[in-house]
């Protein structure tokens, strides 16, 4: 008996130990570990300061030499004259222009596509659509470039031979198919995660599935479907392959969208291919245009925000 006590001390004793040592392990680790993870959120926070810094300290230098009127109002972009002009309105005009067509794309068909997955589809072909669906985001953007050069212009040059060899309708339609999984899939899980209490007091009340989909689900999704919509219009403007193949560099003030025209992101990749010796103004170019993109890009991310807050219902 006395032996059996000794040892029982003993056992007793070792799993103090191994709780203490235990215990100043997790203690060890609850210390390290939100250090490890401030250091990764600060590294994102001081690659965002040192992008802004190098945009603003290049750019302050260009308009040192450009008026900042004379850029942000001038309707004539002509870097490589021997009387060179830097209005950003052309690239501005063709960012726009494109981005819309892209959202007049894929706003309608990204709608109806989540209100089908959301309201029509069985979970079996919902979860066998879905995963289709977002391969289109997949798709290296340089393909969906080739294919708007060497396929859409064809067709629509067959349709219309007016359109020129590059244009800015061809890109514009292939960026709306790009950025279609992007609405449709936030927008279905918007509609998704509206109670089905709702559709069934409705249905109660005698409403058809249609009128429940289009007068119930949509409008309590719709903070969703919104920021889905400002998204993909992001997505859309920092768009750059299939811009830079399908458009062209033609830098046109026009809103003909069966002309060339170039966009932010096209007349980036352009000089910065090697047109522009660096410390020349078409080299510092380059960051006040970029920094006019980062702007458009925070706007639209902002507002997709507010309209996330201003829209938000919660059930």
């Amino acid at each position: 008996m006395a032996a059996n006590s000794e040892s029982n001390r003993v056992n007793v004793k070792e799993m103090i130990n191994k709780n203490k040592n235990g215990k100043n392990m997790s203690n060890l680790t609850d210390a390290v570990v939100p250090a490890i993870l401030f250091m990764i959120a600060l590294i994102s926070v001081l690659t965002t300061i040192g992008i802004i810094y190098t945009l603003l300290s290049e750019a302050i230098e260009f308009f040192r030499r450009v008026p900042i009127w004379d850029f942000f109002t001038g309707t004539v972009l002509r870097p490589l004259s021997q009387n060179p002009e830097f209005g950003i309105l052309p690239l501005i005009n063709g960012t726009i222009i494109s981005s819309l067509i892209a959202i007049f794309v894929a706003g309608p068909i990204g709608i109806m596509t989540a209100v089908y997955l959301s309201e029509y589809a069985t979970d079996k072909l919902r979860r066998t659509l879905k995963p289709m669906l977002e391969i289109l985001a997949g798709i290296p953007t340089i393909v969906y470039g080739f294919f708007a050069f060497t396929f859409v212009t064809p067709v629509i040059r067959a349709i219309f031979p007016a359109v020129e060899a590059t244009n800015i309708l061809s890109p514009g339609l292939i960026m709306g198919v790009m950025i279609i999984p992007m609405i449709a899939s936030l927008s279905e899980d918007a509609m998704t995660s509206v109670p089905n209490s709702m559709r069934e007091g409705a249905l109660a009340l005698g409403a058809t599935k249609l009128e429940i989909t289009f007068k119930v689900v949509i409008p309590a999704a719709l903070s969703g479907i919104i920021s889905s919509f400002v998204l993909g219009i992001s997505r859309a403007i920092g768009e750059t392959m299939i811009v830079t193949i399908a458009s062209g560099s033609s830098k046109n003030f026009t809103f003909d969208i069966t002309q060339s025209m170039q966009t932010m992101t096209a007349y980036i990749v352009e000089v910065a291919g090697g047109d522009a010796p660096a410390g020349s103004t078409i080299y510092y170019s380059l960051y006040a245009v970029a920094l006019t993109l980062f702007v458009f890009t925070l706007m639209m991310n902002l507002l997709a925000r507010y309209v996330s807050r201003k829209f938000r219902e919660e059930y």
